[in-house]
């Protein structure tokens, strides 16, 4: 009989922790017990079929990318991926339009003889097929390409991330702006990593996957707490690092999403699968779900995003918030960590930083080898 002094935790049934758990299980042939305070896995990547036979992202679009090979090979292990390639438009002065703002953005919002003088005057500065943050990119000394750096920081910029936020553009962190680039280019993909898809039986199952294992077994409804007195050989923490202590040194703050879905009788509600409103109503964007697995039905599915600030029982959290006092705050606990030997922390909340999906698999599976070669 296997006692808790053998038994590795992992606490979060997210990607982070289900990564944590495979590898324990399936490499070290360790037993692992995986809980989650919510009633389902795969954490905010969570998805399922609803009534209309449509994929819903409940937490908010998820997609794929990464030009990490040792997290494609891994992930392919457990799923087989489409071939989407997201693109984003949003509505500019009433027109819709590619967003990043690129070459083709150019010629949609400006007449054409002014699109193309801006466009040879932005080759003559950069370089082409590169990103530049716009807080840089206005920095420029000719009028035009002020005017366009103006243009394009009140249109797609200054408003949507004063939403996404709750703070002004100035207040922002550079990690944040540089997220918002003019794209000097013709392609109109969201991202140009070399991998990218949705999971053909969505994230959920993938999850389900990693974790079906002999060596794992899973509690959801199932919070930390309740086992705090126990004693495992090892706890993975996927959770907040300032929940784990108590809030000893203040809570970390974060940024929240509310999701307000609608359905719809028609096929589509919208061109594309995600629409953003940079100037326009109190969301950011609306996104339609049946196009990432190219869905059939008679129906849609939406749902319009409001970003609002984290209240502790009241809503998720999405987002650690970049700037300078709670990169100190969550020091103190990562100095605070240091004195529990057993105790790993990973994930966007346990590390306290913003991860993709490809970065918070990568984290966990540099994780593993560390402890692999450590013993």
């Amino acid at each position: 009989m296997t006692t808790d002094n053998e038994i590795n935790l992992v606490v979060g049934a997210g990607f982070s922790g289900a990564t944590i758990a495979n590898l324990i299980a399936e490499e070290l042939g360790e037993k692992v017990l995986v809980i989650d305070k919510k009633d389902h896995i795969a954490g905010n990547c969570y998805d399922y079929r609803d009534k209309n036979g449509i994929m819903i992202h409940k937490y908010g679009s998820h997609i794929f990318h990464t030009n990490l090979e040792n997290v494609w090979k891994y992930l392919k292990k457990f799923t087989d991926f489409n071939t989407y390639m997201h693109k984003v438009v949003g509505y500019l002065d009433g027109i819709e339009t590619h967003i990043p703002f690129n070459f083709n953005t150019l010629y949609d919002v400006f007449p054409q003889s002014l699109a193309k003088r801006l466009e040879e005057k932005l080759l003559d500065v950069f370089e082409i097929n590169t990103k530049v943050p716009i807080l840089e990119f206005q920095k420029q000394d000719d009028d035009d390409l002020k005017f366009l750096a103006n243009y394009v920081y009140e249109k797609i910029f200054l408003h949507y991330t004063t939403k996404q936020w709750g703070v002004s553009p100035q207040d922002v962190d550079g990690a944040v702006t540089a997220r918002v680039p003019v794209y000097l280019s013709k392609d109109n993909r969201y991202f140009q990593d070399k991998y990218q898809g949705i999971p053909l039986e969505g994230y959920t199952k993938v999850v389900e996957k990693m974790l079906n294992h002999k060596n794992i077994t899973l509690k959801l409804n199932t919070e930390y707490k309740e086992l705090k007195g126990k004693y495992f050989k090892r706890v993975f923490f996927t959770g907040p690092i300032d929940e784990f202590y108590d809030y000893k040194f203040g809570q970390l703050p974060y940024r929240s999403v509310n999701f307000k879905f609608e359905t719809y009788d028609k096929e589509y509600y919208q061109s594309n699968a995600c629409v953003n409103y940079p100037c326009n109503y109190d969301f950011t964007r609306i996104h339609e779900y049946k196009y990432y697995l190219d869905d059939k039905s008679d129906k849609t599915v939406i749902a319009k995003e409001y970003s609002e600030f984290f209240e502790l029982g009241k809503n998720e959290r999405y987002y650690p918030i970049p700037k300078d006092e709670n990169k100190a705050l969550y020091e103190k606990y990562l100095e605070e960590s240091k004195k529990d030997t057993n105790v790993y922390f990973l994930g966007r909340l346990g590390d306290y930083k913003y991860y993709d999906m490809d970065k918070a698999i990568a984290r966990a599976l540099d994780l593993f080898e560390e402890i692999k070669n450590n013993g």
